[in-house]
């Protein structure tokens, strides 16, 4: 027997009930993004290798899943969907209102090492707004990242937005003597006091010239004078939002093309990395595009958001629950007499022209078997064809109850037994 395939090491297969909790979190996402007024878009999954380089450097490469085509192009499958919007925005930014109001749902691939929430191949939602400088459009899109927890069942217990700004750290540095060719050195170490041992930071940094008690002094001393944080909060307090919301200074968030305000959510207690993060990032657009446009935005992968939600027994149920909604039978049609098997057809067809999932055995089958299958296929209602046709028999299989009615009045019975949730 030749020996199977399996998956490739960071990559997932995805049955049916794998499948089914994907599209929930999906459908959460995209029912918030709606809410707010975002459109939804995508862009390729391969692109040329340098529109990554230009952006991260070509360290990047070492990140990517990347090779030369049968045309010889480099290109990589992509990371990140930042710099495609860049493109797309700059491409194409005289034929749209300003601000744009843009999200997207889509996959992406990172050749890194793997670990809990994180894989090589994962799911991601992206959220941002271009051509807005006022930190408002930061605010608009911090709340959209607080509803989005809220609508996958988490509270202010659950989970905490830390707000920064990078601008604060830029002025730190400068006023330490740091050299501008050093500055993304310098955040970049500050992005990682949490994970590093003490004395590696304070070997970096004292290699800037900066101590490691005065970091984490000006950390420990909270809150900054930022005016756009100020409007920020003032914003998220209006909406009553204040409460899911931190100053934390060690938030800097590792890429380079941050330039003004960033954020994280992080879950509390059960130790994960960070759910979700963004920032703005006013000069991208034009690196890329070379137009001149201001923009921030935030994303959130599947892998990690899935495994809060399923360590956290409430929003597990509600998952649960959509999941349950989202893969079941409206109906089950039971052909109890193969000579009215074309009537039982026709009632499929016209079921589901009406907009009801439906299902009927495809070969014979006993009775007792096509109930068991209704019942595997969680149908609400399971609907008897047999001799006595043009009488059916409708049962309401979660609540056990049965009636019988002529072909005629089956929609109004049907409409009955449902309780008026028809269609």
């Amino acid at each position: 027997m030749a020996k199977g395939f399996d998956t490739l090491p960071g990559f997932r297969d995805f049955y049916p009930e794998s499948c089914a909790v994907r599209n929930a979190i999906f459908d959460t996402w995209r029912s918030v993004a709606q809410r707010y007024g975002f459109v939804e878009y995508d862009g390729p999954v391969l692109e040329p290798t340098g529109l990554y380089t230009r952006k991260s450097g070509a360290e990047i490469v070492n990140q990517l899943f990347c090779f030369t085509d049968k045309g010889e192009r480099e290109v990589a499958l992509r990371p990140e969907l930042t710099p495609t919007l860049a493109r797309l925005a700059a491409a194409r930014q005289r034929e749209y209102k300003k601000p744009l109001r843009w999200f997207s749902i889509g996959q992406f691939f990172r050749y890194e090492k793997q670990q809990k929430g994180r894989t090589r191949e994962f799911y991601q939602f992206n959220c941002d707004i271009l051509g807005e400088t006022s930190p408002a459009a930061d605010a608009e899109l911090i709340a959209l990242s607080i509803d989005v927890m809220r609508a996958f069942g988490f509270d202010e217990t659950h989970f905490r937005i830390r707000l920064s700004d990078r601008r604060v750290w830029t002025d730190f540095a400068a006023r330490a003597g740091v050299g501008e060719a050093s500055v993304g050195d310098f955040l970049q170490i500050i992005d990682k006091l949490d994970r590093d041992k003490p004395e590696v930071s304070a070997e970096k940094l004292a290699a800037l010239g900066i101590a490691l008690e005065d970091v984490q002094a000006f950390i420990a001393a909270g809150d900054p004078q930022s005016e756009s944080l100020g409007i920020v909060r003032a914003d998220l307090a209006a909406r009553g939002l204040e409460r899911f919301v931190e100053i934390d200074l060690g938030i800097v968030r590792g890429l380079a093309y941050y330039t003004g305000a960033v954020f994280e959510v992080f879950d509390i207690g059960k130790g994960m990395r960070a759910v979700a993060g963004g920032g703005r990032y006013d000069k991208l657009v034009e690196l890329i595009g070379g137009v001149d446009m201001a923009a921030a935005g935030f994303a959130m992968g599947d892998v990690v958001i899935g495994d809060l939600i399923r360590e956290t027994p409430a929003t597990a149920a509600r998952l649960d629950a959509a999941v349950a909604a989202q893969s079941g039978l409206d109906l089950f049609i039971i052909v109890a007499d193969e000579t009215k098997r074309p009537e039982a057809l026709r009632m499929v067809q016209e079921l589901r022209d009406t907009g009801f999932r439906v299902a009927s055995p495809i070969a014979p089958a006993k009775v007792g078997k096509q109930f068991q299958m209704a019942e595997e296929q969680r149908a609400h209602i399971a609907v008897v064809i047999g001799a006595e046709y043009p009488l059916v028999t409708l049962k309401n299989l979660p609540l056990r109850l049965e009636t019988i009615c002529r072909r005629e009045d089956f929609d109004a019975e049907l409409t009955r037994l449902l309780g008026g949730a028809v269609g």
